[in-house]
């Protein structure tokens, strides 16, 4: 139940979740949305919604001023009080959910995590990794076996945007923004890959994340180990093992996972997710309609 502190800050608890502001003196939970496309996804499919409503009732003098306020207000309200608490209490049950997965074969846990870790970064909920992993690399003998999984992800879907490009032939603005897309997942950042290409174009994602599948089950079969937080080909180093490790194969071993993820990816894209003719069906936004008579 949240408790009030004094002098006007908010504290406590409520349903698990801290209490960390007020929103017109109601106690909530302000979740973290960075990375996260969801909320905002959401916000503006509710808003489409709501405008032509607003407009329906709102007299045309008082439209310009006060149906983007009240349009504006209603949707802020539904994501501050509903979506982000909703995404807290998903990122809590997946944590708890990832490290039951970890426990068992590394193989099994690796193929799953790696295949749907995308996923979550599209619904802001990879947040609840970060402190499995932060844990993990602050124990004594520094090693996570999920942030390797990670990186897997990150490989695959570098390699679906590397497909896309080398399949690309008739529009040279997809073909250079898919192949720059591929430099930086190879560099650990994977948002220009996802929200560039893959995701535009629905099945190089997918195809993608199976790759990813592939190359977590083989991180999971020759064991492979993170040493440090930079992923994907460009955080290599991360991956020497040190002494007490005694682990002298994992370098290796992780250049084969990669191998094999950017491999697997890349064909499964370049045969069934992705044709030179997708190219030019991208969809575009409907025309708005103007609702309500205008004056003369």
């Amino acid at each position: 139940m949240a408790q009030i502190a004094t002098a006007g800050k908010v504290s406590g608890t409520l349903l698990g979740m801290s209490i960390n502001a007020n929103f017109f003196g109601l106690p909530v939970h302000i979740a973290n949305y960075t990375y996260s496309i969801f909320p905002m996804i959401f916000a503006a499919w509710m808003a489409a919604k709501l405008e032509p409503w607003i407009k329906s009732w709102m007299p045309l003098v008082l439209r310009m001023i006060f149906s983007p306020l009240v349009e504006i207000f209603l949707v802020g309200m539904t994501v501050v009080l509903v979506v982000g608490p909703l995404l807290t209490v998903a990122s809590g049950a997946l944590t708890s959910g990832i490290q039951a997965l970890l426990n068992l074969t590394p193989m099994i846990s690796g193929a799953i995590i790696a295949g749907l870790y995308q996923v979550l970064v599209i619904f802001g909920l990879h947040w609840a990794v970060i402190p499995i992993i932060a844990a993990q690399l602050s124990s004594a003998h520094p090693e996570s076996i999920l942030n390797g999984i990670v990186s897997i992800s990150m490989i695959a879907q570098g390699a679906g945007a590397l497909a896309v490009w080398v399949k690309t032939k008739h529009n040279p603005a997809l073909k250079g923004l898919s192949l720059s897309a591929f430099i930086s997942a190879c560099c650990g950042i994977t948002e220009p890959a996802m929200y560039g290409v893959n995701l535009k174009y629905g099945r190089v994602f997918i195809f993608a994340s199976i790759g990813a599948a592939i190359g977590g089950l083989v991180n999971g079969l020759l064991g492979v180990n993170m040493f440090g937080f930079t992923g994907s080909f460009i955080g290599f180093f991360s991956f020497d093992a040190p002494a007490w490790a005694n682990s002298p194969n994992n370098l290796m071993n992780f250049w084969i996972a990669s191998i094999v993820t950017l491999v697997a990816a890349f064909l499964l894209v370049y045969f069934f997710g992705y044709k030179d003719a997708d190219a030019n069906q991208a969809k575009t936004a409907p025309k708005k309609k103007r609702l309500g008579k205008t004056v003369e």
